[in-house]
């Protein structure tokens, strides 16, 4: 039976974060994949493949699956997968090429303070103005008022599109009551894999933030490195580099992540970055 370690990944000052189930690929079909999470307590679970080395570095193949089926990405299982490689290495700074479905990047995991701070390139985001009846209907879906809404939202994706909804304050988020059957329609009928609702960054780039996503069987996430990673794309076009966000309070799980926005000319490259600590192992 496969070995299963359950990664907290983006914890915030060393607690919290999102239980990620992290695994060797087995001989598994793929309705045997989705029931790890489930059965283990995570909303994800990420399998790794060896591919022996690449460029000098260990290479790894990553598959992601939540109960409803395969992603095509995953931000803090990529977090939390640095995590449980880093450990197995003992290393104190452990890089590895990383494969997904569409793509080849490299991944870090620096050891300090106590644990592991994971980083990687997420990818390149493509952004859009969201059109006025998905935002509504999105807006409906979460309990949101129409005069709640901060400032124009936009549909992101790095592999899935999804919309960025601003919202007035940290108490406007945190008194959202999502519609989850409603949610979960519309972003069928709109094509999203959800929608990540954000308070405004503060002067120094803090934010609070909560992803939706009911259509992969995610109904809320406790962390989404993706989604910041789109929302620091988009809060570059106004001149902010750096993004901290703040997740999981809602859930009793605090997490955060930072996207940093680096250019080079014309191209810029995020970087985000988690902490995380692999809590427990478990055989499967």
């Amino acid at each position: 039976m496969p070995e299963v370690a359950i990664v907290a990944a983006c914890q915030r000052r060393r607690g919290g974060g999102s239980p990620t189930a992290v695994l060797d690929d087995a001989p598994l079909t793929d309705e045997e994949r989705r029931r790890i999470p489930t059965q283990l307590g995570t909303s994800h679970a990420v399998f790794l493949r060896a591919n022996g080395t690449e460029r000098g570095r260990p290479s790894y193949t990553l598959r992601f699956f939540t109960a409803t089926g395969e992603l095509p990405a995953c931000g803090h299982g990529t977090v939390a997968a640095l995590a449980l490689l880093a450990e197995r290495e003992g290393a104190d700074d452990y890089r590895a090429v990383l494969r997904t479905t569409h793509r080849t990047f490299d991944g870090r995991a620096v050891r300090g303070g106590g644990g592991l701070t994971a980083s990687f390139d997420p990818g390149p985001v493509s952004l859009r103005h969201a059109g006025e009846p998905e935002l509504e209907a999105i807006a409906d879906g979460i309990g949101l008022a129409g005069d709640a809404v901060a400032e124009d939202a936009v549909v992101a994706s790095n592999g899935r599109p999804r919309l960025l909804l601003p919202v007035r304050s940290r108490a406007v988020l945190a008194g959202l009551v999502p519609d989850v059957t409603l949610l979960r329609g519309v972003c069928d009928r709109f094509g999203l894999l959800g929608c990540f609702a954000y308070s405004l960054p503060d002067r120094h780039g803090r934010a609070a933030a909560r992803m939706f996503a009911p259509l992969i069987g995610v109904p809320e996430d406790v962390a989404n490195a993706n989604s910041t990673a789109c929302l620091a794309a988009h809060a570059a076009g106004s001149g902010t580099d750096r993004l901290t966000v703040d997740m999981g309070d809602h859930l009793g799980c605090p997490s955060t992540i930072t996207a940093t926005v680096h250019h080079d000319g014309l191209e810029r490259r995020i970087l985000v970055g988690a902490h995380a600590m692999v809590t427990r192992t478990v055989a499967y």
